[in-house]
């Protein structure tokens, strides 16, 4: 058993590569692509596109917890995770249809303004619906499955390339499907990520394999509620505050995440982004799965303070440049790789080492339940608090420019890279209680 659990095996390794892979693909899109989608074919308003994250964010995190506590109480992950994946394909290729004009279609008789409105809403609609099925899959099945087959030995390592997946999942998506943007194909961009996400599902009908344990003896209401009681909290005290702390790093990254290409693009005036996003990836993807070996051979607690101030700097760095570059300047474009790089890599240790603690600390029996909680501090709160923030920063801002209808939009700006640097910094003080309460084989001097 033990032989096992520190060498995953092909297969295993296989299923957390492709499900890892494709998920991450699929929440690109919708982290990243639909602002995108909805800034340049609906409207330039920061608002809908934190509204769109927000709604998002409390549907996977109510879907993870839901899913999460079935799956264990079922004792079975596999048939979530495929037929979810399935699934999921098949709705974001219903989005190749949603589209001003042909709101209009729908309504002929409403204004510009009015069809705008109705447009972003069948957005957030869809996007809930692609949300719930996204995180029946990845947030509650494949997450708790990943848990299930890891050990202690071997979970910095998973979570180094699990954290490195988003990454080559924009690579994958802005090198090879960009194109179709640029030409605004976006029907064709929708079915052929569609596509890839079903196939994915299909295959683990062949792939997969359960080993989740099956929770007996307690009610499903009971187990749903289960991490919200204050005796179940202080039984999971260090759970708790490894939550604690992945909901600081993950509010500061995404005050500027919903807005980085369109930042990147519209106030540093950068059009052809991809060598540097290619490079910032390629990098960021090797530190990542390198640093997950060093954390499972060093220990866990000894990268989070580390970790944090490599974030914070990279922010830092990035609100400075922004401040000074001038756009088209070479060098300026090189220091934004090197700023991007470093940012984005402290992040991912930050992120490697905290789900790993997490997964350590779940309850055996109760791991898609624990997922779900996680998501509250990871996705719903984050992805509520951060774009919030990041839009009240930009809307205080005087950079905008008049669109073809004659609105005033707004443009994101540096300042959301320095509220994301100052307010990691936060961080110190859940970590300052998971370093004293970690075993001191988690602490092992480097020697």
């Amino acid at each position: 058993m033990k032989e096992r659990e520190a060498n995953l095996g092909s297969r295993v390794w296989l299923a957390i590569v492709v499900f890892g892979l494709f998920g991450q693909i699929a929440w690109v899109i919708e982290n990243m692509y639909f602002n995108i989608f909805v800034y340049k074919t609906i409207t330039e308003d920061p608002d809908a596109i934190a509204l769109m994250v927000a709604a998002s964010a409390v549907v996977a995190t109510l879907t993870t917890l839901l899913i999460g506590a079935l799956s264990d109480k079922l004792g079975k992950r596999k048939v979530f995770i495929s037929i979810g994946y399935i699934v999921w394909g098949l709705v974001i290729a219903l989005f190749a249809h949603i589209s001003v004009a042909n709101s209009a279609l729908i309504f002929p008789h409403k204004d510009h303004l009015q069809l705008i409105a109705i447009t972003v809403l069948i957005v957030v609609v869809m996007d809930c619906v692609m949300t719930f099925f996204g995180s029946t899959a990845n947030d509650a099945a494949f997450n708790a499955w990943v848990t299930d087959v890891t050990s202690e030995k071997n979970r910095a390592r998973v979570e180094g390339v699990l954290s490195a997946l988003p990454l080559v999942a924009i690579l994958v998506v802005f090198g090879g499907l960009d194109p179709l943007i640029r030409g605004e194909r976006w029907d064709l961009f929708y079915y052929t990520v569609g596509g890839m996400v079903t196939l994915s599902g299909i295959l683990g009908l062949f792939l997969l394999e359960d080993r989740c344990d099956k929770r007996e003896g307690t009610s499903y209401l009971k187990d749903i509620i289960f991490g919200f009681r204050i005796s179940a909290i202080r039984a999971n005290r260090v759970l708790y505050l490894v939550f604690t702390a992945i909901l600081i790093i993950s509010t500061a990254f995404q005050v500027f995440m919903p807005y980085l290409l369109i930042y990147i693009e519209n106030y540093l005036q950068v059009e052809d982004y991809a060598l540097i996003l290619g490079v910032v990836i390629i990098l960021s993807a090797a530190a990542s799965i390198v640093l997950g070996r060093l954390v499972d051979r060093y220990g866990k607690g000894r990268f989070i303070i580390p970790g944090m101030i490599i974030f914070s700097l990279g922010c830092l760095m990035m609100f400075i440049l922004g401040k000074t570059m001038a756009a088209g300047d070479g060098v300026a474009i090189a220091a934004l790789t090197v700023c991007g790089t470093i940012m984005m890599a402290g992040n991912l240790l930050l992120m490697l080492v905290l789900n790993a603690l997490a997964r350590d600390k779940m309850p055996g029996t109760q791991r898609g339940h624990f997922n779900g909680i996680r998501m509250i501090f990871s996705v719903m709160l984050p992805m509520i608090i951060g774009p919030l923030i990041g839009s009240n920063i930009i809307k205080a801002s005087r950079t905008t420019f008049i669109d073809e209808f004659g609105l005033v939009q707004s443009v994101p700006i540096p300042e959301i890279f320095l509220a994301a640097s100052l307010l990691s910094l936060l961080l110190i003080v859940p970590a300052i209680f998971i370093l004293k309460a970690l075993k001191p084989q988690q602490r092992a001097p480097l020697s």
